[in-house]
This record gives C-alpha cells, sequence and structure tokens, in this order.
C-alpha cells in the first residue's frame, strides 16, 4: 500500500509491512511469548463506550493541555523507541520532526540510534530522554548530563525491563542491533528491496549514544550484559537526585507501585507494559488507569501507553484520568513505511482523528473530558 492511500493506522502498519526487512517489522510488531499482552492492550479499548453529548454545538475543538507544565497542541507525546534507524534511514528525525510539526514531546531512547546532540540540534521542539539504569553509574550521570546540555528537559525512567522479555519473533528471525547478516536475512532482504537499498547505502547502524564499537548483540545478550536488574527503589531516589528536573516513570502497571513513585518523588507515571514486549499476561494500561488514578494525587500526572490507535482510544483515556496518552508502534509503522514523511502521517492521523471525535462526543476542551463520558461494558 502507498504512503498516500493511508486513512488509518493499520493502513501504516500494512505499508511497513510491504516495505520493511521481515526481521525489522517483526520487531517493531511483535510481543512477547503468546502476544497475548499485545493484543490485550488494544482490545481492552472495547470494555468502554463513549456516552457522547448532542446540542453541545462544538465545531471547533481545543486539543491542547499540558503535561510536566509543558504546552502540547495534542493530548498525545510520542514515546521512546530503540533502534530507528533499522526500520528507515532517516531514522529518530522522523518522529522527533513529526512531534515539531504537530506541536507535542518527543522521548528519545538510551538506545537510539541517533545520538542525543544531533537530536537536540534537529529539532526545537520539546525533549524528554528515555533512560535504562546501567550497571555503569558512570555512564547513567554522563547520559543524563549530555540529556541536559542537549535541551532535554524531563527524564522518562523505564524501569520494567529487568531482562529482556521473551520475544520469539526476534529469535526466529535472528534479530540484533546492529544487524548480523545470513541466510535468511539475505533471503528476506530480497523481498524487501527500497529497504535493503536504503541499508546497504546508509551508514552503519549501531546504538549513537553508546561506543562506536558496538557488536551485534540479540537484546537478551545485550540487556544481560548492560543494564543492572537490581536497580531498586533507593536507586531510583538517587537518580531523582542526578537529574534534579522533571521525572517519569515508565513501566508502573500497580497501584501500590504508583503511591511509591509519587512518594519518592517522581512527577509523573506513564502506565504501560512495554507494549506487550515484557512479561505477557499482564494486564492492559487502560485497564490500570483507574486504580492508579485513584490511589495517586492529582498533581501526579498519568500517561497511558499501549495500544492507541484511535482517536476513541485517546478519548477514552483522558476520562478515565489520563493527563495524556503516548504511542511508539503507530509512528513506526509510519516510519518503516515512508519516512519522515510516514510519520508525520501517523500522528496527523490520531490528532485529526481526535479532534473529529471531540465533535462527536461534545466535548469543546480536552479538560471537558472526565467519567461522565465512559460506560463501562
Amino acid at each position: 500500500m502507498k504512503l498516500k492511500n493511508c486513512i488509518n493506522i493499520n493502513d501504516l502498519r500494512e505499508a511497513a509491512k510491504t516495505r520493511a526487512h521481515k526481521m525489522v517489522f517483526d520487531y517493531i510488531d511483535g510481543g512477547a511469548d503468546d502476544e497475548k499482552t499485545l493484543a490485550r492492550n488494544s482490545s481492552a479499548f472495547d470494555d468502554y463506550e463513549l456516552l457522547y453529548r448532542v446540542l453541545s454545538g462544538v465545531n471547533s475543538p481545543d486539543l491542547s493541555t499540558t503535561l510536566l507544565g509543558q504546552k502540547m497542541d495534542v493530548p498525545f507525546i510520542l514515546s521512546p523507541s530503540a533502534g530507528n534507524r533499522l526500520f528507515h534511514t532517516e531514522g529518530e528525525y522522523g518522529p522527533a520532526k513529526a512531534a515539531e510539526k504537530i506541536g507535542t514531546v518527543y522521548s528519545l531512547a538510551t538506545l537510539s540510534s541517533v545520538s542525543i546532540e544531533d537530536i537536540g540540534t534537529a529539532t526545537n521542539g520539546p525533549k524528554w530522554f528515555q533512560l535504562y539504569v546501567w550497571k555503569d553509574r558512570g555512564l547513567v550521570k554522563e547520559m543524563l548530563d549530555r540529556a541536559k546540555a542537549a535541551g532535554f528537559t524531563a527524564m522518562f525512567l523505564t524501569v520494567d525491563l529487568p531482562i529482556a522479555g521473551n520475544r520469539e519473533r526476534d529469535l526466529k528471525n535472528g534479530f540484533t542491533i546492529p544487524p548480523k547478516i545470513g541466510p535468511k536475512q539475505i533471503w528476506h532482504a530480497l523481498n524487501a528491496p527500497h529497504w535493503t537499498m536504503d541499508y546497504l547505502f546508509s551508514p552503519a547502524i549501531r546504538y549513537a549514544n553508546l561506543s562506536s564499537a558496538s557488536t551485534a548483540a540479540t537484546l537478551n545478550d545485550f540487556v544481560a550484559a548492560q543494564l543492572d536488574a537490581g536497580f531498586n527503589w533507593d536507586d531510583a531516589e538517587w537518580l531523582l537526585g542526578e537529574w534534579n528536573g522533571p521525572t517519569i516513570l515508565k513501566g508502573v502497571v500497580r497501584a501500590d507501585d504508583a503511591i511509591r513513585a509519587e512518594r519518592v518523588g517522581f512527577n509523573a507515571i506513564s502506565i504501560s507494559n512495554h507494549g506487550g514486549r515484557q512479561l505477557d499476561t499482564s494486564p492492559a494500561p487502560i485497564s490500570c488507569l483507574e486504580p492508579i488514578r485513584e490511589a495517586v494525587s492529582d498533581k501526579t500526572e498519568l500517561i497511558v501507553d499501549g495500544g492507541i490507535r484511535r482517536g476513541t482510544d485517546v478519548l477514552k483515556a483522558i476520562a478515565m484520568g489520563a493527563n495524556a496518552v503516548s504511542f511508539a508502534r503507530p509512528y513506526l509503522y509510519g516510519l518503516a513505511a515512508g519516512g519522515t514523511e510516514g510519520a508525520i502521517k501517523s500522528v496527523e492521523i490520531i490528532r485529526d482523528a481526535i479532534n473529529r471525535d471531540m465533535i462527536l462526543l461534545g466535548a469543546q476542551k480536552i479538560t471537558d473530558i472526565d467519567r461522565s463520558f465512559i460506560k463501562s461494558i
């Protein structure tokens, strides 16, 4: 499917599947084990219906909101995702430009394929830095200092990856970053000529924030070797002191963890199960939202990350107590399908859907949307 003919996120997914190498598409698209959580992340939105108001006189709704004091033109941000140059040669530049164009926050991953400094200079839009906790605490501090210097204003601490989930598609495809080429990869490359030409005539793909000497490794091996599975709440407090700025804790599904995060000093919580890529049969984030909203104070802002594909998904999350939502797969499908142009198209599709759905819902402003608009099935 051509990019110009894509009218929804599923169309972008199909376009990405056609253009991208199989191991690349499966890395974007796949989850852990039997992918039950992956499927549930989206299907859980079907447990709720929207109760629209009539004769509300809404014809030009206001989609803007604020998150951590940052004004945004839309009630969503772009979640961090690793290794974007593997999906398209334009890499993280694509979603960063898409976020800037639409007026929202872009989150750069620790394991990005474009450096902190290069993204810092490439976009004037608001930027947050996602952090994994390395065994080398000196490296952690160095990355935070680099992010501050490059204009990143908040730290997105991801804590649901002490070890890598069992992502069986990646294991079957022999997925590594940088890619390690074998007969299977060559065969699939022949079936993805546009992706292959980009790959062959572009600079080598690597984790740009790490040593240029990075060697090909599976995610399981890389995480086991580099990330600190023993990181705990005391370490999180240390990290808050090192950053000394706005912070989000990403990967929470339990109310008691949310309460502790608030007490420790996190400003916002991202309710997330890592896109269904870690512990399979963990709950869908949307189903965890209301218990967490009830458990923490209003000063703690909540972001829901997982399964967002439609404007109605966004509005349901807002009605149930989220301050905003975030997503990665929609813009990664767009990026894989058509580079920066595709990433921009993905966020415009969701923005335009929210605009239309707010008119249909009878809500003038995002802040007007509350629990009265939701019916649980």
